[in-house]
């Protein structure tokens, strides 16, 4: 535990957070376990992250992020209707469901199916919170330097490691 530091770029922070949109309930990691990240690798709202920098372990503070810092306004253009015959023969296209797009370049991308009209199949690829401000109620329990494979991962890695390959 690093009591005495303050959060900076290339520290893992854990925190206790609770997430509301207009006074509801999105997600919150208090009846489970902390959240963890990594301090200055975008691996959270950029609104949040600006607001977490400078402060110490034991500070709870209420933070207010606006779309632009958040997830970005909707752009009503990110949503388009595909036909059925787009997706694998065993997927079963849900409302609500996410899946990874493959963009021209091979980037992939997330998507969520928003509606499903017989083989018409309507995909938005704005995040479910663009456009929404973002209020969070955060508790810095730990930080730590983060190891030199965390900083080249961009992401903290915790006791098992991080759960999945790099190559």
């Amino acid at each position: 535990m690093a009591e005495n530091s303050n959060v900076a770029d290339g520290m893992v922070v854990t925190v206790h957070y609770t997430l509301t949109v207009d006074g509801n309930l999105v997600e919150s990691s208090r009846d489970g376990k902390p959240f963890e990240y990594l301090h200055g690798a975008s691996n959270i709202v950029p609104g949040l992250e600006s607001a977490l920098t400078g402060k110490t372990v034991g500070e709870t503070l209420d933070v207010t992020v606006q779309p632009d810092l958040g997830y970005g306004e909707r752009e009503d253009d990110a949503t388009q209707v595909v036909s059925r015959s787009a997706f694998p023969d065993e997927f079963t296209p849900q409302v609500g469901i996410q899946f990874f797009a493959e963009t021209e370049d091979g980037e992939a991308i997330p998507a969520f199916i928003t509606g499903v009209d017989g083989d018409d199949i309507t995909v938005d690829f704005n995040h479910p919170l663009a456009g929404q401000v973002l209020d969070f109620s955060v508790e810095i329990l730990d930080m730590r330097p983060a190891s030199e494979t965390e900083l080249e991962h961009g992401h903290p890695h915790g006791a098992g490691g991080c759960g999945h390959d790099h190559d």
